[in-house]
């Protein structure tokens, strides 16, 4: 059996995609290969593979050890894609983002989310032969669709007009996500319901802190702020949902669409080259916020529409299924095995 440690601290902050990740990965693994894979967590005896789902510098330093066998580096941001989330001093953020870098260095491998991240990485100095694209996924036994009567009890018990129609987002409230589009949203169309769920994961550090919190303390009579949630309650939320808006500026493979997709919800997102990479045709998709707020009033009147992108979800939905997923990993994990094997021998 092959051993495999975790190293991960995704779940220490409540409310990010990388602990969603995280999750949905150790429960894949204990479900459907605990026969092939001894997996433990932040543990400290020898291994042949060690993953690093977070950076913190402890990993750090035990990336050192031998013990750690072949080490691994689940890649969900470059500094680039930290602007616009948090806010830090100059000197720090400059040697903070040298630090991400040199963290990524230290890995025998790499998985990225999104395969546009491949270049990238390449341009920081790591050989594209070590890097490996394994997309995110869901489960459909947390995140499903459910009944039309089941929808309409949820509606009654969050006291939501059954008529209403709902525009909902998810994630850390923070300029990148678009928080504030979706606000300037929410005032052009006093007629529809609007509901953000998420809140200030990184606190005070988060970009543009003061300006969002003003908005989340006062928005508009039509949006609610639900702040951070259990995934329970998010899948009730999605399930209430006409349209899942995500307005980010910048992403990499968000949970938050795949859960809308696992649920089978209508989806809208800006025009990303992130996107275009990994679910391209399955939203609408649109430039801006003025392209946003135009399809918004096309699609409340349009039924056929909305019923075509809730085809579309269901197919996303199937094509990062938690089945394919499985094989991918097993056959990922094997092959790392037998190259560390491999190296083992060399150096024997």
């Amino acid at each position: 059996m092959i051993k495999i440690n975790m190293f991960s601290h995704a779940d220490s902050v409540q409310g990010q995609g990388v602990g969603s990740a995280y999750k949905e990965l150790i429960r894949l693994l204990d479900q459907h290969l605990k026969e092939t894979f001894d997996v433990t967590i932040n543990q400290k005896q020898p291994v042949d593979l060690t993953h690093y789902h977070t950076i913190n510098p402890s990993f750090y330093l035990n990336s050192f050890s031998r013990k750690r066998g072949r080490k691994i580096g689940y890649v969900h941001f470059l500094p680039e894609t930290l602007e616009g989330s948090i806010k830090l001093p100059w000197i720090a953020r400059k040697v903070f983002y040298k630090y991400v870098i040199s963290f990524y260095k230290r890995m025998d491998q790499i998985v990225v989310v999104n395969p546009i991240f491949i270049d990238k990485l390449t341009q920081y100095g790591i050989p594209r032969e070590k890097i490996k694209y394994i997309p995110n996924f869901v489960t459909k036994d947390v995140f499903y669709e459910k009944t039309a009567e089941q929808k309409a009890e949820l509606r009654k018990a969050y006291n939501i007009d059954q008529d209403k129609f709902v525009i909902f987002g998810d994630g850390q409230v923070q300029q990148r996500k678009g928080v504030l589009d979706f606000v300037k949203l929410a005032e052009q169309n006093p007629d529809l319901q609007f509901i953000w769920a998420g809140g200030f994961s990184f606190g005070k550090i988060t970009d543009g802190y003061e300006q969002l919190n003003k908005v989340v303390k006062n928005p508009p009579k039509n949006l609610i702020f639900t702040g951070i949630i259990p995934r329970d309650q998010l899948v009730d939320y999605l399930n209430m949902a006409n349209l899942f808006l995500l307005p980010s500026f910048d992403e990499l493979f968000p949970m938050s669409v795949l859960e809308a997709f696992s649920t089978g919800t209508p989806v809208m997102l800006r025009d990303l080259e992130l996107y275009r990479a990994v679910i391209d045709g399955y939203y609408e998709s649109c430039q801006d916020a003025d392209e946003m707020q135009a399809r918004i009033r096309e699609l409340i009147n349009n039924q056929a529409r909305l019923d075509e992108l809730k085809s579309f979800s269901r197919t996303a939905s199937d094509r990062y299924s938690e089945e394919n997923l499985t094989k991918i990993w097993k056959q990922f994990y094997e092959e790392q095995y037998e190259i560390a094997k491999k190296n083992n021998q060399s150096r024997g």
